[in-house]
């Protein structure tokens, strides 16, 4: 198979990162899964680059390795990555770059559809997420990222039935922002090509000794009501774009991060936006972002900021998270 570079993709569809980890693996059959369900092309991406190494002598300088030795290498990995996708009858493309990987991946990311990587990697592409500059793909990429856990792939098998279909929900979580609900309009959609239902999930971390600073009784009941209300009218609000899709919403008593891990154990997708209010969302950017990806039992989509003119008929659904 040809293989070409990043500025000469035009229709990536669906991109996987690849870089030989077990992980890279668990990231690809997912991939495939998704071009397939989507009807679109599905491009392997490896980028590599060259060690340059200090050389001590009278004549000071640097010494680069060999391109070619390191390039083969990482071809041999898009080999392997092709072997395993023998029984795939979709179309596919490879790439093959020399350049900083989350790099490549950004910039193929404002023309693809969605960008998927393992958790952990081997330094290159998915090594970098959880590494210090893990924000680097979720926070720049112009597509959806999507981060899938190996132990999805180990557990795959005990969510698929007998006739190859994906059971669980999926699974948005909401903390009131415009991100938020971005991202769950991108996971109804998601649910929709699944032929699943989705869960809208809110968190409700406990109030704790942050009551004692207010000047009058806090009534938990009527701030979990409150919120519970807000979150019916979000879902009426994608029923009236999704009116064949089921619906539910879920308040957590828990930490944001916490209620989502769990979540994740059960979803087909988990989905959440780049930033937003301290929530879900405003933690993936964060401190807290590593241990969401790190302890995900199931893939999870992280949707970058945009526009959306349905966003602005929120408001005639009811009460806003806030």
């Amino acid at each position: 198979m040809e293989e070409k570079t990043h500025t000469e993709i035009q229709d990536p569809g669906v991109i996987v990162g690849i870089d030989g980890s077990n992980q890279c693996m668990a990231a690809l059959g997912w991939a495939a899964d998704e071009a397939s369900r989507r009807g679109t092309m599905l491009t392997l991406v490896t980028a590599y680059t060259v060690p340059v190494f200090a050389a001590s002598s009278m004549d000071a300088g640097y010494i680069a390795m060999d391109d070619g030795a390191i390039r083969a290498g990482a071809e041999a990995v898009l080999k392997d990555a092709m072997e395993a996708l023998s029984g795939y009858s979709g179309p596919i493309q490879t790439v093959v770059e020399v350049g900083d990987a989350a790099g490549v991946l950004v910039d193929l990311s404002k023309r693809a559809e969605v960008l998927a990587v393992g958790s952990r990697g081997r330094g290159g592409f998915i090594g970098r997420l959880l590494g210090s500059v893990s924000s680097a793909l979720p926070a720049h990429a112009k597509c959806a990222t999507v981060v899938v856990p190996i132990e999805y792939a180990k557990h795959i098998t005990e969510r698929t039935t007998a006739e190859g279909k994906e059971v669980g929900p999926v699974v948005v979580g909401v903390d009131g922002s415009d991100q938020g609900r971005l991202a769950s309009l991108r996971a109804a959609e998601a649910a929709q090509q699944r032929g699943t239902n989705l869960v809208v999930v809110s968190a409700l971390p406990p109030l704790g000794g942050a009551v004692a600073w207010l000047p009058t009784m806090v009534d938990e009941r009527e701030i979990t009501k409150d919120i519970q209300e807000k979150l019916d009218a979000g879902a009426a609000w994608l029923r009236s774009y999704y009116p064949d899709l089921d619906i539910s919403t879920k308040l957590v008593d828990g930490a944001p991060v916490d209620v989502l891990i769990e979540e994740t154990k059960n979803a087909q997708l988990t989905v959440v936006g780049t930033r937003g209010r301290g929530g879900f969302t405003g933690m993936l950017l964060g401190s807290t972002s590593q241990g969401v990806l790190t302890y995900a039992q199931g893939p999870v989509m992280v949707v970058p900021d945009g526009e959306d003119p349905r966003l602005e008929t929120r408001k005639d659904f009811g009460p806003v998270l806030d």
